[in-house]
């Protein structure tokens, strides 16, 4: 789990589908995760605006790198479910997503993330994690 915090500071490339997502981890510490996200044509769909697809990937994407700072060395996770909430479209340009640990067990954990864009609220997306030995 310390690659997540090797990818922040800069010490090895971000995994592929981080790449793909164009989603920069620029914070992963004490259960929170923050990342930029450059969201450009490729992620809109056919009526104008971000597919909800890719927003949901992003929160699940950051919420991985929060609930990664709270493991003990030797456990991993998965993700059990992801809720998504849409309160307006994701347009293409710069958002930020921004993820927290809301509580964890000893073998799952609750976590929210949000995608903001523009000082607006565009989704909140909730996720089930369990974690793995």
């Amino acid at each position: 789990m310390e690659n997540f915090k090797d990818v922040v500071l800069k010490k090895i490339p971000s995994p592929n589908c981080d790449q793909t997502l164009q989603i920069e981890p620029v914070l992963s510490e004490d259960g929170w995760a923050k990342a930029i996200w450059t969201i450009d044509e490729k992620f809109v769909n056919g009526i104008g605006v971000t597919m909800g697809g890719f927003v949901a990937a992003a929160t699940d994407t950051m919420m991985a790198y929060a609930i990664a700072t709270e493991l003990k060395p030797g456990q991993s996770f998965t993700t059990i479910d992801l809720h998504t909430t849409f309160f307006r479209p994701v347009v293409p340009g710069i958002a930020e997503v921004v993820a927290k640990v809301e509580r964890k067990g000893n073998r799952t954990a609750y976590l929210t993330a949000e995608v903001v864009q523009n000082d607006k609220k565009c989704c909140n997306s909730t996720s089930s994690i369990m974690i793995l030995d």
